[in-house]
């Protein structure tokens, strides 16, 4: 199990993040980092022969009513996930959002649009991971994601605050028992409900021990998304979910 550190889409964060950490996260695309604006030279600097993963544009629905914008998203995300193959990204994070998550109708667009685009990182060389964001209006929601991936054979970024927010630890709980075996990266932080959220874990609500009860014998990668620049902080929160998972690190 390789765990990680996101870093948004600062590069200089990137080079600066501890080497302890086997790969990176970085954010990429519109409103965030254009891959044609990454010096490759600059990037191979930054993460010091660790593993690159990449967060696909944060607020770009992937479904619309309009074929035509269906396709263009499509084409959008496929043009990122070439790039950042070529940069030598191994897995793309990818917000599992809807025009309309509530319209039963509409779901079969939505599961054909993750066909799309994970078929599009296949070709690309990267594995593209769809995270759950249920909590905000327009994620898909826990009950219905673990589907959408077994219909897409897509596999799943879990990320356990946004599961918290979204039901508390039984979402977790739920989640996990189900679909637990398509988890391949993991988000890691700590939340509490009033709303405070990617605190270091150990800071807040989240009960790892259900975390690591559904994920035995995990082998896929883990990205702490705790928003510090303490580097001490990090490090303590990637030992707390190593020792939940039961690996050295």
């Amino acid at each position: 199990m390789d765990i990680g550190v996101t870093v948004g889409d600062d590069l200089e964060r990137l080079a600066s993040s501890p080497a302890a950490f086997d790969f990176v996260e970085l954010g990429v695309g519109a409103g965030s980092l254009p891959p044609a604006e990454i010096d490759p030279a600059r990037l191979e600097r930054g993460l010091a022969d660790r593993d690159l993963v990449v967060h696909l544009p944060y607020s770009q629905l992937l479904t619309s009513y309009a074929p035509e914008v269906n396709d263009a998203i499509v084409a959008y995300q496929r043009r990122l996930l070439e790039s950042v193959g070529a940069l030598g990204a191994t897995k793309a994070v990818l917000h599992a959002t809807s025009a309309d998550r509530d319209d039963v109708a509409f779901r079969e667009t939505a599961v054909e649009q993750v066909r799309r685009i994970v078929a599009a990182g296949r070709e690309a060389g990267v594995e593209v991971v769809v995270e759950n964001v249920g909590h905000q209006h327009r994620g898909i929601q826990l009950s219905i994601l673990g589907d959408v991936a077994d219909e897409t054979g897509a596999s799943v970024c879990f990320d356990v605050g946004h599961a918290y927010m979204e039901g508390g630890n039984d979402a977790i709980r739920r989640f996990l028992r189900r679909h637990g075996d398509q988890v391949s990266h993991l988000h890691c932080h700590d939340v509490r409900r009033r709303g405070d959220t990617h605190m270091p874990v150990g800071a807040g609500e989240v009960d790892y021990g259900v975390v690591s009860d559904g994920l035995d014998n995990f082998d896929g990668t883990v990205a702490l998304e705790v928003f510090t620049d303490d580097d001490g902080l990090l490090c303590d929160s990637a030992a707390r979910v190593a020792d939940h998972l039961d690996v050295e690190w």
